[in-house]
């Protein structure tokens, strides 16, 4: 069996147990919970996935305040969630998703340190 590398352009984080998002296409609404996260995109909890290939309108919850984003979904796994990447935002919610990250980083390799 081949094993595939896959190759990521941003470091994935845990997202807190906090970070929610609420997201929405043509024909669906709902908010899940966001179980890891990066600048190029994340991982959203659902039941119901959208689709591979759906586009995304998301608003995600963060300590640094709302991020209005557009989405791809990626990947689909059936009973466990979707995996989106980031396709456009605003300069400024770039920015706190940045901070926010750069802090979750921060305070992972404490935590690592620490154990």
């Amino acid at each position: 069996m081949i094993e595939s590398k896959i190759t990521r352009r941003y470091r994935r984080l845990k997202a807190p147990k906090s970070a929610l998002v609420a997201w929405k296409t043509a024909d669906q609404k709902e908010v899940s919970h966001v179980r890891t996260i990066a600048l190029g995109g994340l991982f959203i909890q659902t039941k119901n996935p959208a689709k591979s290939g759906s586009i995304l309108q998301m608003l995600i919850v963060t300590p640094r305040g709302d991020l209005r984003v557009r989405a791809n979904v990626r990947s689909v796994v059936e009973g466990e969630g979707m995996g989106v990447a980031i396709t456009s935002m605003e300069q400024e919610d770039r920015g706190k998703l940045d901070r926010w990250l750069k802090h979750l980083a921060e305070t992972e390799e404490l935590a690592i340190t620490l154990a």
